[in-house]
């Protein structure tokens, strides 16, 4: 198989932006904007939790599905259509003649087919196109820089497009239209790039690939240390709120650990070109434990000392988003399955929103069961501060211990 060329893996990475940039206000701008258009929170809520979980549970399906499609760019190229419909329909709602919820549901479940879709087919052609182990880990640092970047893009482009700063819905309309402009260009970076599908036997069980033992037991460090992680996405801004009273630095917060994520790549792939992506993931996640460890210590007024933990933190996130991906993709070549990528992409893809679904449906009530009041800084803190930092450490340690244990097959 030839090598990943420089300016083949430009084309590829491209793709990866535009697909962070319609992630960010799927999950952050769309509950608020449809609240202030007047849907209620009650009808809100139900509807997302409905449609968040049936997300989920079709991604398995997608992945199958997608393997039997010709090439990985007819099922992204698909995708890619679905997700920008749905993504124009869902960030211009003013103008919709149908039920705010009805509006809601239609465009969410096109981006939620095409977002689906196209990250599964995506990651599977990344999976594939690479000879050798060390051209996938620098494929996948490659990509999850740019989606880092995409993420940056996503969150500072609605204000600065807004018509004024209370006119969210202005900022978003017109967000789309660029987002919009950048998943065609993506997408026609992607046309005619070489791609290395195998078409094999698919009379395979749907969850066939569950069978491959050392899929499965990467797939659960995997999901132990993504809700480790999640946990701390979940309770960032409450933490950052009520605990260190710096509402004013969430922007350099959220910035300083996306932007050391992006930075920190070549250094993961340094790092597992020299010791291995085993040995290199685990250092990131020694780092990040290291790093919560010392935010449990944090109180009001402690912004400079938490800008360093964003920092490290954003460093150890570089080793979480680049080196499983590569080593799933190691584990299927070792397993001969390259036939059955895009199922073994669906059931991760599943694993990575289950994680959110987890770590919100874990830390959230735990807190507020020991007492902690959101915007009450005199409530129990020490329980928010205690889920935001001990909690996960407690998880990643596990996850390492986990991945140690098992770092022979890989």
């Amino acid at each position: 198989m030839q090598p990943v060329r420089p300016r083949e893996l430009v084309r590829y990475s491209l793709f990866a932006a535009p697909l962070a940039m319609a992630a960010l206000p799927i999950y952050v701008h769309v509950p608020k904007l449809y609240a202030e258009l007047g849907l209620s929170l009650g009808a809100l809520g139900g509807l997302l939790l409905v449609l968040r979980f049936g997300d989920a549970l079709i991604d398995p399906l997608l992945g199958r599905w997608s393997d039997r499609l010709p090439t990985r760019f007819a099922a992204t190229a698909l995708a890619a259509l679905a997700l920008l419909t749905g993504m124009l329909a869902l960030l211009n709602p003013a103008a919709s003649p149908f039920p705010l919820w009805a509006w809601l549901t239609g465009s969410l479940i096109f981006v939620y087919f095409g977002f689906s879709l196209a990250t599964i087919a995506y990651s599977a052609w990344g999976a594939e196109l690479p000879p050798d182990t060390t051209a996938r880990t620098k494929l996948t640092a490659t990509r999850e820089a740019v989606g880092l970047m995409g993420v940056l893009v996503a969150a500072a482009l609605p204000t600065v497009l807004a018509a004024d700063a209370t006119s969210t819905a202005s900022g978003l309309a017109r967000f789309s239209w660029v987002f919009a402009a950048a998943l065609l260009l993506a997408l026609l970076a992607l046309w005619h790039l070489r791609e290395a599908k195998i078409t094999g036997d698919h009379s395979q069980p749907l969850l066939g690939v569950l069978k491959d033992r050392r899929f499965l037991a990467l797939l659960a460090v995997f999901a132990l240390n993504g809700i480790a992680s999640a946990i701390p996405a979940t309770l960032l801004l409450f933490f950052v709120d009520d605990v260190l009273q710096a509402k004013d630095w969430e922007p350099v917060f959220l910035v300083s650990y996306f932007l050391a994520g992006a930075l920190a790549m070549p250094l993961w792939v340094a790092l597992a070109a020299r010791l291995g992506k085993v040995t290199a993931w685990g250092i990131g996640m020694i780092l990040a434990v290291v790093a919560f460890c010392w935010a449990a210590s944090f109180g009001a007024g402690d912004r400079l000392a938490f800008l360093v933990v964003c920092i490290a933190s954003g460093v150890a996130l570089g080793a979480d988003l680049a080196l499983p991906p590569a080593l799933l993709a190691d584990a299927i070549e070792k397993q001969n399955a390259r036939d059955q990528t895009g199922s073994y992409f669906g059931i991760w893809t599943f694993a990575t929103k289950a994680n959110l679904a987890l770590a919100a449906g874990l830390a959230l009530p735990v807190v507020s069961a020991f007492g902690y009041r959101s915007g009450e800084p005199s409530s129990n803190v020490m329980a928010l501060t205690l889920a935001y930092t001990v909690l996960p450490c407690i998880l990643k340690l596990c996850a390492l211990a986990l991945l140690w244990k098992i770092h022979r097959r890989f």
